[in-house]
Order: C-alpha cells, then sequence, then structure tokens
C-alpha cells in the first residue's frame, strides 16, 4: 500500500566551483573523467523511483541561488517531509547548512541533520576541536590560514603529514600528493592549496593503517566497512583520494577496493563501534552520518572526519553497510523519512 505523504526531495543544483578538484595538476589522462557531477542527476532518478513505490506524492526540486523561488515552489507543494540531498549552492558547500535553515525557519522536517551539526563538521579545525573537548582521540593537526607564514621551527608535528583544504568533503583536493614527509614538500605542497582553492588548510599528522567507514543510522551502528589498499602500488599513499571516489580510470579508484563488512576482533570492534557514536553525538548529529576511522599500526583508532548526510548513492560505503545488516536500499530510505517523521511528531508533542 502506497502511503498518502508527499515528499519532496531537495538537490542542490549541480555547478562547479574551482577549475580542479583533484588536488593535483591536470593531464590528458585524468581530464574529464569526473563522475561526480555526471553521476549525481542519475541518482536522483533512482531515489525518486525507490521512494515512488511507497509514497504517492513524490517530487523533486533543484536548488540554486535563487532561493526565493526556490522557498515559493516548497510552499506551493507543502510537501509532509524534505528528503535533504542540498549539500552546496552553486558549488559553494559553506551553504550547505543555510539550506538546512531555510528548512527549519519553513517549519517543514527535512531528513538528516541540522544546521549546526552541517556547519561544524564542515569546519574541520571546529570538528577536532568539539571532537578534542570530548575526549574523543584525533590525529595531532597544525590549521595554517591564507597569510599565515608557516615556520619551521613553530611546526611541531611528526611526519609524514596530510594536507587537507579546511572547509570541503568528498576528499576534494585530496592527491597522492597531499601525504608529504619533510618540511619542504609541506610548502609547495600548501602553497599549490592556496593558490588552487584559497582557502584555509588542515595539515594533519598521518595516521598508517587501515581505513574503516562506520555508517550510523539513527542510534544503530551498521556493519563496519573498510577501505583496503592490498592492490595500490607500494609508492602510493594509502589514502582516500578525490580519483579514488570520482575518477573511475586512475589507479585511486581502481585500487581502493571495499569490504564489508571488516575483519575485526570482537573487543576492537566494540572499541570503534563506541568510539563512533561518540562522535556522532559530540558532533550532535541525528537520522544518519558516518565516521571515519584510521587505525594506526597498534590497532588505536583516530576518528578522522565525520560525515553528516553523507553519500548514499547505491554503490556506497553507507549503503554497502546498510546491505551488510539486511537493509535493503528501498527501505534505508524510507527508514530515513520515518526518522525525520518522528522528530516532527516528537516536537509536536513537546509543543502542546
Amino acid at each position: 500500500m502506497n502511503l498518502d505523504q508527499k515528499i519532496l526531495i531537495c538537490f542542490n543544483e549541480p555547478a562547479r566551483y574551482y577549475d580542479n578538484y583533484i588536488g593535483k595538476e591536470i593531464t590528458a589522462e585524468n581530464k574529464d573523467i569526473d563522475l561526480s557531477e555526471r553521476e549525481f542527476f542519475n541518482q536522483i532518478s533512482l531515489i525518486k523511483k525507490a521512494l515512488s513505490k511507497k509514497y504517492i506524492n513524490v517530487e523533486t526540486l533543484a536548488i540554486n541561488s535563487d532561493i526565493k523561488t526556490a522557498i515559493k515552489k516548497i510552499l506551493n507543494y507543502s510537501p509532509d517531509v524534505i528528503f535533504n540531498f542540498v549539500e552546496s549552492i552553486e558549488g559553494n558547500s559553506n551553504f550547505e547548512g543555510f539550506v538546512a535553515g531555510v528548512f527549519d525557519l519553513l517549519g517543514i522536517p527535512y531528513t538528516g541533520n541540522g544546521p549546526n551539526c552541517l556547519g561544524n563538521c564542515l569546519s574541520k579545525l571546529r570538528t577536532k576541536q568539539i571532537l578534542t573537548s570530548h575526549g574523543i582521540r584525533t590525529p595531532r593537526s597544525f590549521f595554517v590560514q591564507m597569510d599565515d607564514l608557516l615556520l619551521k621551527n613553530t611546526f611541531n608535528l611528526k611526519y609524514p603529514v596530510i594536507l587537507k583544504l579546511a572547509r570541503e568533503d568528498a576528499s576534494i583536493g585530496i592527491s597522492e600528493l597531499s601525504v608529504v614527509n619533510n618540511f619542504e614538500s609541506m610548502k609547495e605542497r600548501l602553497e599549490y592549496l592556496f593558490l588552487s582553492f584559497n582557502q584555509e588548510v588542515l595539515i594533519e599528522e598521518y595516521i598508517n593503517g587501515r581505513e574503516l567507514n562506520v555508517a550510523i543510522l539513527g542510534d544503530l551502528v551498521l556493519p563496519i566497512s573498510e577501505i583496503t589498499f592490498n592492490n595500490l602500488p607500494d609508492d602510493l599513499p594509502k589514502i582516500v583520494t578525490y580519483e579514488a571516489k570520482w575518477s573511475p580510470q586512475s589507479i585511486y579508484y581502481k585500487n581502493t577496493i571495499p569490504k564489508c563488512p571488516s575483519m575485526l576482533d570482537d573487543q576492537l570492534k566494540r572499541k570503534i563501534e563506541k568510539m563512533s557514536l561518540e562522535a556522532y553525538n559530540a558532533l550532535e548529529c541525528r537520522d544518519y552520518a558516518r565516521v571515519d576511522i584510521r587505525l594506526n599500526q597498534k590497532n588505536i583508532p583516530y576518528v578522522i572526519e565525520v560525515n553528516p548526510n553523507p553519500d548514499i548513492s547505491l554503490d556506497t560505503g553507507f549503503v554497502r553497510s546498510a546491505s551488510s545488516a539486511g537493509i535493503s536500499y528501498e527501505e534505508l530510505l524510507y527508514k530515513i523519512i520515518v526518522l525525520a517523521l518522528k522528530r516532527l511528531s516528537y516536537d509536536s508533542q513537546a509543543a502542546s
């Protein structure tokens, strides 16, 4: 039986914000192979088709900087719930949390995380500050502003280190050149990132070990997924680059192989699940999120990222973890909507 709630799928109108997303020089080999935009509309179409099996009324709305028109269309449709896939506005990810704030002001329940969580998790510095304040282990780091002069005698991290854009996700700007082993290479990489992306950079001690993705649905930790690097050439750092996610012809895409569930002993598995839930709650996540963890050579876990509203395309780690838990793709989408509707019911009861 189809349900009569009206569902509106909101997503950002695809747009390029940077000339170069891959974090290194563009060549004939790596040009025009980026799937991140090409597959976007296909994903939305598949999600609409899946939800239409459960709900009678499902519509989509692409959102750009003309927010007045978007608000008018939302109010005219009057959805019971918005499935929020807005990750940026015209390519600028800083506006992700703003759109969730608009939904809050309109009083319409929406899936996923709220403005504060989205804003805090987008800022890698703020994420680390919050994690540290809650006693959650994260790699030691050094934050560099655009106009800072980085001096060797003030830098106190152990090499190798990895350089990340301070306010981006989806591995934008991350390549094999992101991991450096000395001060001179680090300065060269820093100058490249400043010139190419015009934003602050987080320099972090590189944790050389296994990478785990911990998907959390509501308050349920799903089976842990692992990105394996066994097939990568020895001279490449074992990291998830932009190409690993979005460029099918690249070495990284072909040789970063997901495995779910990951093979972990019970004690380590419980430790990772506990740390992931602590990180999820510390950042005030809700509905669904993914916590990325690296293990060092002694199997000590470090939180390297908290991802609210992670990608839930069919071939993603979150969906893989859900499937391993016996949750089908359609059921996953439905569960996320139910979490938003339950929040509305709770808020209504509290108000009365």
